[in-house]
């Protein structure tokens, strides 16, 4: 539909990032991804959970998260943690290169019942 003089036109804008090592596509991807998002002070990288500081370290909530003025700052923050996101004493490298286990067929299916 065209912009006409009496409707003003959409404006767009994009607000959050998410970064994982993980593709969408991974069962495991929304437990190792990052978040970049845009707040009132600046962009922010958070998990969900907790935020990061400039040099990457965590604490819970969002009050300690740095406030980038520029998200290719904050993306290059997350893109550096992303690998290291750990879940259960595991890393995001981790449970990219964990080898999927063989479905085993339950014994009622072996033997045809």
């Amino acid at each position: 539909m065209p912009h006409t003089p009496d409707q003003p036109e959409a404006i767009v804008q994009i607000t959050r990032y998410e970064v994982s090592v993980l593709p969408r596509t991974d069962i495991n991807h929304r437990y190792f991804r990052l978040f970049v998002e845009l707040t009132r002070g600046g962009w922010i990288v958070h998990d969900g959970h907790g935020g990061y500081d400039i040099d990457g370290d965590w604490a819970p909530g969002l009050a300690v998260a740095h406030e980038f003025a520029d998200y290719e700052d904050a993306l290059g923050l997350a893109k550096r943690l992303a690998p290291n996101v750990t879940v259960n004493g595991h890393t995001a490298t981790e449970a990219y290169r964990r080898p999927l286990s063989p479905v085993v067929p339950a014994a009622s299916e072996e033997t045809g019942r």
